[in-house]
């Protein structure tokens, strides 16, 4: 699968129109389904290769976009999430200066 191209999963005539957050391939177990024996196997059927990784960031982005960036009348719940990842992300750019402020018992 290269870029621009639909999955190989992908059948128009099953499927209907495409939708970019909708995984085509065979379906699993869902992973709070797992149970701890079979954890192993479950693990074993995932790709962790860097194009699935690509490919289940960006149907994660389009899940959450179709949720609360794309309704007509959306709220300030995108606002908020965009907000928040910048101020965890702002938090761990700045860790090194958090540890130096530490509270220790004996200096």
């Amino acid at each position: 699968m290269g870029f621009g191209e639909y999955p190989p999963e992908f059948n128009p005539k099953i499927h209907g129109p495409y939708h970019p957050a909708r995984y085509y391939g065979k379906a699993d177990i869902p992973f709070g389904q797992v149970k701890l024996g079979e954890l192993a196997a479950w693990f074993g059927r995932r790709s962790f290769s860097p194009p699935a990784m690509v490919q289940c960031t960006t149907r994660a982005y389009w899940r959450w976009a179709t949720k609360y960036l794309l309704p007509n009348r959306t709220s300030a719940a995108p606002i908020v999430h965009f907000t928040g990842a910048l101020a965890v992300a702002y938090y761990f750019l700045q860790y090194r200066s958090h540890t130096n402020h530490r509270h220790a018992k004996y200096h």
